[in-house]
């Protein structure tokens, strides 16, 4: 199957890249390679590819800059994802689409479902917002995952910076009232490649539509860091083991508010594909391996 990747050099992008299966022809674009917001050069790279299946995992996700940077994240984020859904539809192939648990307010107490009202607090989340409503009007064979709390060896996430702050600091204030699902890239990719397996093997009988992917179980901002202190301190990766405390969101403000809970309830992906919540504890594991490979 030829499959065309957008945003290759990203976190889930480089995944992809590295766990691509023998049965797909891969050609895979990184943002310098092809500018998804440029609905012309998204048209003749999918006329001139001939792609069987389409996966976006270009995005921008700069939460902070984008509420100074509106503009640039919608054009990725929204724009972007309606030239490849147009594009896809007129080629009469299926779009896999990524999105972000910040299309959500943060006010539940209960795991999100998939049809939960959506109120994105911040330009990331109503830009990324915008780009699903894109992806579902105009192109009807498409997956949109939602997903949250991306890591990996790769770029900039949580994990690395946990892990430099270590290295330069005796304590670490993390924030403890967010609540969220840790998600590993290789999980994400893996989770999209055995989407695109099925859709290869049953096409007529595939599940299109939203779903909900993330890694279990669900902690706090202080509870990841804690688990990686302490992963990070067992793997030699780190000298010193500081003290991580609990701090309120209050004592951490930034200019886009998170959301304070936005645990995704993921049972619609287990039911209808066969695929369950990755631990993120073990994800943590094997980053953490391949840093210390670098």
């Amino acid at each position: 199957m030829r499959v065309l990747v957008t945003g290759a050099g990203g976190q889930v992008g480089t995944e992809l890249r590295q766990r691509v299966p023998a049965w797909v022809e891969l050609t895979a674009l990184n943002s310098g390679e092809l500018d998804i917001s440029d609905a012309s050069a998204v048209e003749r790279c999918v006329t001139d590819l001939r792609p069987q299946l389409l996966i976006n995992a270009a995005a921008y996700t700069a939460v902070d800059r984008a509420e100074t940077e509106e503009a640039k994240a919608y054009a990725v984020n929204a724009l972007g994802a309606e030239n490849l859904a147009r594009s896809a539809q007129v080629a009469g192939i299926p779009l896999f689409h990524i999105s972000t648990d910040y299309v959500f307010n943060g006010d539940s107490s209960a795991a999100y479902l998939e049809q939960a009202t959506t109120d994105p607090q911040t330009v990331y989340g109503r830009s990324k917002l915008a780009g699903e409503q894109s992806v579902a009007t105009l192109c009807p064979r498409h997956v949109i995952l939602r997903t949250s709390w991306v890591f990996s060896a790769h770029g900039g996430n949580f994990v690395k910076t946990m892990l430099r702050l270590a290295a330069e600091r005796d304590e670490l204030r993390v924030v403890a009232d967010q609540y969220g699902g840790p998600t590993s890239a290789a999980s994400i990719a893996a989770c999209l490649w055995k989407m695109a397996d099925e859709y290869r093997s049953k096409q007529e009988g595939f599940n299109w539509g939203l779903f909900h992917f993330s890694g279990a179980p669900q902690t706090s901002w202080h509870g990841f860091a804690d688990h990686i202190i302490a992963a990070a301190a067992t793997a030699g990766l780190i000298q010193r083991s500081p003290q991580v405390q609990p701090i309120t969101s209050a004592e951490f403000p930034t200019p886009a508010p998170r959301p304070a809970f936005s645990v995704l309830n993921c049972e619609k992906i287990r039911e209808q594909h066969g695929i369950e919540q990755p631990d993120w504890r073990g994800d943590v594991l094997v980053v953490l391996a391949e840093l210390g490979k670098a």
